[in-house]
């Protein structure tokens, strides 16, 4: 895990290495853009749930900090903000943002409707384009669709690069889940990728989590992901 300030830990495992572009190509250049600093600008990311905005913030998160890590100084500028987890803490969460380089924010919508919360926001924008900072948010729905207190802030995030994420077909899913296999050191087998499609829900966040699961029981009973051995984890 890679614990980074101001915000919360994200895995190491959630990298631009590890997210298939498939149709979502010119969105994930772009970020991987503003990840290395070529682009200081505000960036909207929005689909729905499994299609992978939250994959692709932490991304940037952590190349962002790879590529701060090599000034001393910089090391420690860049934030991961998911406000269905932090919102209940209220918008105080959002201080000290301005000292960050780049800001992701997941799960926008969460708050949006809020005056407390949107004024926070507007803070962090304002600041954020003085100083020619970078901020990538997360969300279901473009800003146009959401209701907002504040018009000014709606407006903003209206201006900035919109990019909708479009949820992986089956055979891009199955592409997707031999990626993160390879990447953590085993094969997983296309029949057994199509026998999860076919008894579970089709989102990647779903996908991923069974893929943990059943790499963690493999590497403890020394076996091959099988289609026999994961209904054996599977029924535990």
């Amino acid at each position: 895990m890679q614990q980074l300030p101001l915000g919360v830990r994200i895995p190491d495992r959630e990298v631009f290495e590890s997210f298939l572009p498939a149709r979502n190509l010119q969105a994930v250049e772009h970020a991987a853009r503003v990840a290395s600093g070529e682009i200081s600008a505000v960036t909207w990311v929005c689909g729905p749930t499994g299609a992978g905005k939250t994959h692709l913030l932490q991304a940037v998160c952590a190349r962002a900090g790879e590529a701060g890590g090599r000034l001393a100084e910089s090391a420690a500028r860049v934030g991961y903000f998911p406000l269905a987890e932090l919102g209940s803490l209220g918008a105080g969460v959002l201080d000290g943002l301005t000292a960050l380089e780049c800001i992701c924010i997941d799960d926008l919508d969460c708050v949006v409707g809020q005056l407390e919360w949107e004024r926070a926001l507007f803070g962090v924008l304002r600041e954020a384009q003085e100083r020619e900072g970078r901020v990538v948010v997360a969300a279901k729905s473009p800003p146009a669709l959401l209701p907002w207190k504040l018009r000014d802030v709606g407006s903003r995030f209206s201006a900035a690069a919109i990019f909708q994420l479009r949820e992986l077909d089956e055979r891009e899913q199955q592409e997707a889940m031999r990626l993160r296999a390879r990447l953590r050191g085993f094969e997983l087998p296309e029949d057994t990728s199509r026998w999860l499609q076919r008894r579970f829900p089709r989102d990647m966040r779903t996908m991923y989590g069974l893929l943990d699961t059943l790499d963690e029981a493999a590497l403890v009973a020394q076996r091959r992901l099988t289609i026999p051995f994961i209904r054996s984890v599977l029924k535990e």
